[in-house]
Order: structure tokens, then sequence, then C-alpha cells
């Protein structure tokens, strides 16, 4: 089995696509107006609007509704990604903060309200397991 992606569900597809485009640098592919994609080396973000929940089950799934997942993305330089974010992002959660982990993490929201973190191992440990 492969963990292909995550699907967020929003009422607004073209402005969260904006957003993503934005915070990651990466360009979606557009399959129609109610679903895009983002694709990375190891993961995809996909996007779809509220249109297309019926398809699956009938009110299965709901936009600006979640409070337990956190996407995630893997960046070279955290504190970087604060600084080119800075003035984009209306506020942040936490900013550039170094987890018992050994991550370097930023956590923001999308304009739905999902949390994104930005994290960059820092520890020997943490660069070893994300090691490319």
């Amino acid at each position: 089995m492969d963990f292909v992606s995550i699907r967020v569900i929003t009422s607004d597809v073209a402005r969260l696509v904006d957003f993503y485009e934005r915070i990651t640098g990466a360009r979606a592919t557009w399959a129609t107006e109610d679903f895009a994609e983002l694709r990375t080396a190891s993961a995809t973000l996909a996007i779809a609007g509220t249109r297309t929940v019926p398809l699956f089950a009938p009110d299965s799934a709901g936009p600006a509704d979640n409070r337990s997942v956190i996407i995630e993305f893997l960046v070279d330089d955290v504190d970087r990604v604060h600084q080119n974010l800075t003035g984009f992002v209306d506020g942040f959660v936490a900013g550039p903060t170094t987890m018992p982990w050994g991550n370097r993490s930023l956590l923001l929201r999308d304009p739905d309200g999902n949390l994104v973190n930005f994290f960059t191992p820092v520890t020997p440990a943490a660069i070893e397991k994300f090691a490319r």
C-alpha cells in the first residue's frame, strides 16, 4: 500500500489553491473547477470543492471543519519560510520553534482554518530520519 495524498474539502477551491501555491511554491494541476492537486516529490495535496463530496457519500465531509489534522511540509530552512510568508499569512499560530523531537517548526492556518506545519530537521537524529 502507498500513501498517496491528503484531500481538503473547501467552499472556495481557487482561493485555497492560490494560498497553497503561494506558501509552497508548487503549481497546481487542475482536473476540473472543483478539483486541483499540488504535487511534491513525496506526496500530493488535493483540494476539492464541496460539490465533490456527494460523489463519495452525501454530508461525509465539510469545508473549514478540521480541528485534528496538520498538513506538513518538509523544508530546507523554516526560518526563511517564515520570513517569506510574513506579511502574506494573517498571523501565525506559532513562530519557528524547535520541538523536542528535533524539528524546527512553523505553524499557521490556511484560509479555511486547517493547520499547516513547515518544518526543518535540526538535530542529528531528525536530520538522519529525513535524509533525502
